[in-house]
């Protein structure tokens, strides 16, 4: 079996080391070569052709993001960030999802040789990902193509969608930028809506504040214990489980650290379940890109509740594993490509969906 050849771009000497130990303990991938910027990685792209590279953000010579734009408009590959907790580590991590990237690891802030062992399952299994990922060419920049400037769907006149109804979304590898499409095309009066995104903690707060800049509808990290409330999303922080929970007539928020399901905490199939359990059938469950099964399990639930169940597309997926999991055991009523997403959404909330595509 051919390994899964990577090369690894970053400026500390220390980091090329310590992830080309890591990678090349693992029996499926291997480490062709190291660069210490862009520059010199270009030329071992060229001559090497890796299937992965994993890129830093902060480098001398020529900025990983400014790299990373060149490389997906004229060479397209798949990339994962090494990127630190800071505000702006974070604000330009989610720019290279934004450019192509397929996947993050954060890097740690102290005691960097600790900390990258320990991550050393999550740092393969990302380049896993990453080796088996749709990667497509970034397009040209232009006036009308960014999705902040897309068409907000309008909720039907005399629509009738009660405050009971809601919206569960969950999503893992390619989910930053899905949900985003998804979001920045709802109205401010849509229902309320609930998120689980696999993401470490320290970057959903920013996800949360980026999509709240971008989008017509609030967005915020869930914070436990707050009502849900129409035209709002609230995401699972990255250190806890998202849980739809009923307090008298309204839905609320809950929190949980107990511990990850299918290694993941936020588990996707603890807030299908929990939404399973609390909405029923007022809920639409909605399943976008990811690797792995997480959400499969939940979303089955939510059917069997009476739910109204989504799921992204093959050809539009990054990754297409978490869908497929759920179309694979009947838990989906409807296969959506992501740019009608939104749309059929609020068309099944409103009752207006005649001719569904079942599965």
């Amino acid at each position: 079996m051919k390994k899964i050849s990577v090369l690894v771009i970053d400026d500390s000497a220390l980091i090329r080391k310590l992830l080309t130990e890591i990678i090349n303990t693992r029996p499926d991938m291997e480490v062709i070569g190291a660069a210490p910027d862009p520059l010199v990685a270009r030329e071992m792209i060229r001559t090497l052709n890796p299937d992965v590279l994993t890129l830093d953000v902060e480098m001398p010579k020529m900025d990983g993001l400014e790299f990373l734009e060149k490389l997906m408009r004229l060479r397209p590959m798949p990339v994962v960030m090494v990127s630190t907790l800071t505000e702006r580590g974070s604000e330009a991590t989610f720019r290279a999802l934004e450019l192509g990237a397929i996947d993050f690891v954060a890097k740690p802030k102290m005691d960097i040789r600790h900390g990258l062992e320990a991550y050393a399952d999550e740092i393969a299994g990302k380049i896993r990902t990453a080796s088996m990922a749709h990667v497509r060419r970034l397009a040209p920049v232009t006036a009308g193509n960014d999705a902040a400037n897309g068409n907000i769907v309008q909720m039907p006149q005399h629509h009738g969608i009660s405050t009971e109804k809601l919206i569960i979304i969950g999503a893992s590898t390619g989910g930053t930028e899905a949900i985003k499409d998804v979001l920045v095309h709802l109205p401010p009066d849509c229902p309320g809506i609930l998120i689980a995104q696999h993401m470490p903690p320290g970057f959903t707060r920013s996800f949360a504040e980026r999509l709240d800049r971008l989008c017509k509808i609030r967005v915020t990290e869930a914070e436990g214990g707050e009502r849900v409330l129409p035209g709002h999303a609230y995401i699972a922080p990255g250190h806890s489980h998202l849980l739809l929970k009923k307090n008298g007539a309204n839905y609320v928020t809950e929190l949980s650290q107990a511990d990850p399901v299918n290694r993941h905490r936020p588990s996707v199939d603890v807030l299908f379940q929990s939404a399973a359990q609390c909405a029923g059938k007022n809920a639409v469950g909605v399943i976008l890109t990811g690797m792995g099964r997480d959400g499969a399990a939940g979303m089955l639930d939510m059917h069997h509740a009476g739910a109204y169940n989504l799921a992204q597309d093959e050809t539009s997926c990054v990754v297409f594993g978490m869908p497929r999991e759920a179309i694979a055991i009947g838990a989906v009523d409807e296969i959506v490509p992501l740019q009608d997403m939104a749309k059929r959404i609020l068309a099944r909330l409103a009752g207006s969906v005649r001719q569904a595509v079942r599965i």
